[in-house]
């Protein structure tokens, strides 16, 4: 029997989730962003998306052509400030990463629109970042995708290996291992950074797939996108305090003193010598 995207609704008890996100490596939560989410994010983002070249070819590359990419989210996109803290996200990333850190951080924020056209990206893994680590690793990285418009097998909905977060490093899938995920807009795909995965060929004449792409990561490891230069810092100091703990603008992580600073320097008069 071939594999399959495990799916359930937003409402679904956080426990039954992760379990079935820890066994599949992925999971399809329905429904978790509102249309006024979607259509939010679509219009605050819309500028840069616009303003973005896409190459009119497919080259052989890590990053497929005939795709618009656009980063530095969290400066753009309240709406997508406001679904990076997502309560269910918080408590998928509590239960995965936690374990390995406390405190864990905003890792990448990408939205993606794949063209018609565009061909499989080569399969790979979130936590190939840190190849230190032998496979299968420990838990590094939760990844998410927020679905601003319907996903199919056809439009470039992404592939992904069920299962593939538990293997060594020499198995390779066949394809009958590559499912492609298939959800509405305002779904989030979830999946574990051991997990291999890649976003799919989009072989329709003329339908765009919107996706947002945030990852996050131990707070002791670098993040991939420096969230640090991807915001203003004095936009991120007006931030309520979790959101910017979550983009890593704090200290103390874990029994260390990683990220210290004196907030003196940084805050002025907002604290007291």
């Amino acid at each position: 029997m071939p594999p399959a995207i495990p799916t359930c609704p937003a409402d679904t008890d956080p426990d039954t989730m992760y379990d079935a996100l820890d066994d599949a490596g992925c999971l399809v939560v329905a429904g978790l962003a509102t249309p006024d989410h979607v259509a939010a994010v679509r219009a605050e983002l819309a500028d840069a998306m616009a303003a973005t070249r896409v190459a009119d070819d497919d080259p052989d590359d890590f990053y497929p052509g005939i795709t618009r990419r656009v980063v530095a989210l969290m400066h753009r996109s309240p709406t997508m400030r406001e679904l990076m803290m997502h309560p269910v996200v918080e408590e998928l990333g509590d239960r995965h990463l936690g374990p390995n850190g406390g405190k864990w951080t905003l890792n990448v924020t990408a939205a993606l629109e794949v063209g018609p056209g565009a061909r499989d990206q080569v399969l790979h893994r979130e936590e190939d970042l840190y190849p230190f680590f032998p496979l299968p690793r420990p838990n590094l990285i939760l990844a998410t995708m927020w679905a601003m418009s319907d996903f199919t097998a056809d439009n470039g909905g992404t592939q992904l290996v069920p299962g593939s977060h538990r293997w060594d490093a020499d198995r390779r899938p066949g394809p009958e291992e590559i499912v492609r995920a298939e959800m509405p807009a305002g779904s989030v795909l979830v999946w574990l950074g051991g997990t291999l995965h890649g976003a799919g060929a989009n072989v329709t004449a003329d339908a765009w797939r919107y996706g947002v792409v945030l990852t996050y990561n131990l707070g002791w490891l670098r993040q991939e996108e420096n969230q640090h230069v991807s915001m203003p810092l004095a936009d991120a100091l007006e931030l309520p305090e979790p959101v910017r703990s979550r983009l890593g603008f704090d200290m103390d992580y874990g029994d260390g003193g990683l990220g210290f600073y004196d907030p003196r320097v940084v805050l002025g008069s907002r604290v007291s010598a």
